[in-house]
């Protein structure tokens, strides 16, 4: 039976020094992508995990390869120890300035100067040769995510019989965009490497096609009519059509579309627990007659914050009926405080939260509260049942899991959820108010038609939401992904690269 080898940069672990000695721990939270994608390993098969390890835990005695047992089941984790410089050069200035502004169509954003792709090349390099220490012939190599688009061309030279899958977790923009990048065409050659390359949307798979066949020929052998079920009516990144399978050089690749959902049983069995009772109860007290509006991302340029609190500053001015009567909870985390362009973010989003306050705030009314540090995930469940509304607007998303986690934790069947339609979760949730960041007048509407918003409306759009969450949650990720694993795993054709 093949194996499974997945190569993702970070850990399946946290790494605490303790005592001078490195203990690993499980994440605390078991809702997110790592633990996702480790439960891959709980059908008793093991596998081995491929990632790099912190640098700032790195010792003397490192150990390349570990042997983990925790409450997936056994697998092998193989690590490599990349040096600062590398981190910084292949991670935080490729990947993040130069890569993910063009990912999500921030062209303005697009940072190409202080780029050395060499040490991106370098390090790709290194995850393929360790993921191919890993596999055997007819193995399954699971590539995440763009930091690592080199990984599956590299892989193919060294193990030419493995089955290599990638799986895109953020948008793929559009051919003019993707353009930009001077390293398109070796990205494409790697992707198309692949035997299957994944996504969350439809959108998003087209538009890599496109890409691919601006650059090179690309043949699409087969395409499919897309679902109703993933198509918001009139939202901006539907499509009605989708390759779902490529020729290139005699190698077919299937174009694997599946949105990456959230566990709703665990975040349903946290809503319903009684200590989140509590802190609802709680939350409801401190806010008396007010009503809660509650945004919640990373800081990012892409996530729109401080367009939502444009928003809210203009509707404050708009409307002084709603003086007093509501109170937003922005929670704004800054994951790369070392980055100037996320410091900016942060600086411009504090600024407007503390106008808004000395503008309209009271002794007795504090329009907004501005959390900048991580909280519990507990406690954010809680505050998503005490929600009247969650507002998640950002400009661009692969996916957006906020917006979810909001729908799961809403057993109560109450709340409205304001969602751009700009993130990829928008396509499978069509009952969301949907509407566009980038119009002052769409996002003023929206949110004054949530807070309108009359009960019986409000309870039958939550339950088509929350039918929608569950439908696609991470188990259904899991499924299709397993599929597609097992089509190309059982091909009884060669399907190397020629030449």
């Amino acid at each position: 039976m093949s194996k499974l080898i997945i190569v993702y940069h970070r850990q399946p672990y946290e790494e605490v020094l303790v005592d001078g000695k490195i203990e690993r721990r499980e994440p605390k939270s078991p809702n997110g992508i790592i633990p996702s994608l480790k439960s891959f390993f709980g059908n008793g098969n093991g596998g081995s995990w491929v990632a790099w390890t912190s640098t700032e835990n790195a010792t003397d005695d490192f150990e390349r390869v570990v042997n983990i047992t925790d409450s997936i089941g056994s697998y092998r984790v193989s690590r490599l120890q990349l040096t600062p410089e590398q981190v910084k050069s292949f991670y935080h200035v490729t990947s993040k300035e130069a890569l993910w502004p063009i990912l999500h169509s921030f062209k303005e954003r697009y940072n190409y100067m202080p780029v050395d792709w060499s040490t991106f090349r370098e390090v790709n390099w290194q995850f393929a040769q360790a993921a191919a220490a890993e596999a055997d012939d007819g193995d399954i190599v699971w590539v995440h995510d763009y930091n690592l688009w080199l990984v599956p061309m590299y892989l193919r030279q060294l193990k030419p019989n493995v089955r290599i899958a990638f799986f895109h977790h953020t948008p793929f923009p559009s051919a003019d965009m993707f353009n930009v990048l001077p390293w398109r065409k070796e990205i494409i050659e790697s992707l198309l490497a692949c035997d299957v390359v994944g996504f969350h949307i439809p959108r998003y798979g087209a538009n890599f096609v496109g890409a691919a066949q601006s650059l090179l020929d690309v043949d699409v052998v087969e395409q499919r009519l897309v679902s109703e079920e993933m198509m918001s009516s009139g939202a901006a990144l539907n499509d009605r059509r989708v390759p779902v399978r490529l020729s290139y050089h005699g190698h077919d690749i299937t174009v694997a579309c599946a949105p990456v959902g959230v566990d709703v049983n665990y975040i349903e069995a946290l809503a319903k627990s009684d200590d989140t009772a509590r802190t609802v109860a709680e939350i409801r007290e401190t806010l008396g007659d007010c009503r809660l509006l509650l945004s919640v991302s990373r800081t990012d340029y892409t996530k729109g914050g401080a367009e939502l609190l444009q928003s809210y500053e203009r509707l404050l001015a708009a409307h002084p009926e709603l003086h007093g009567k509501v109170r937003l909870m922005h929670v704004s985390v800054m994951a790369n405080s070392s980055m100037a362009a996320y410091e900016q973010v942060q600086g411009e989003i504090e600024a407007l939260a503390g106008r808004i306050s000395g503008t309209y705030g009271s002794f007795d009314w504090q329009p907004v509260s501005l959390i900048s540090t991580p909280v519990p995930f507990a406690e954010l469940v809680a505050y998503y049942r005490a929600a009247d509304v969650a507002w998640i607007t950002p400009l661009a998303d692969g996916m957006n899991l906020v917006c979810e986690e909001f729908v799961a934790a809403r057993t109560d069947g109450d709340g409205v959820l304001v969602l751009s339609e700009f993130a990829g979760a928008a396509v499978v949730l069509s009952d969301a108010v949907l509407t566009n960041p980038f119009s002052h007048r769409a996002m003023d509407t929206a949110l004054l038609h949530a807070l309108d918003m009359p009960e019986e409306d409000r309870r039958r759009r939550m339950k088509n939401l929350r039918a929608a969450v569950a439908k696609f949650g991470v188990a259904h990720w899991a499924e299709t992904q397993l599929a597609s694993f097992d089509d190309f795993a059982s091909s009884g054709t060669d399907r190397k690269l020629a030449g």
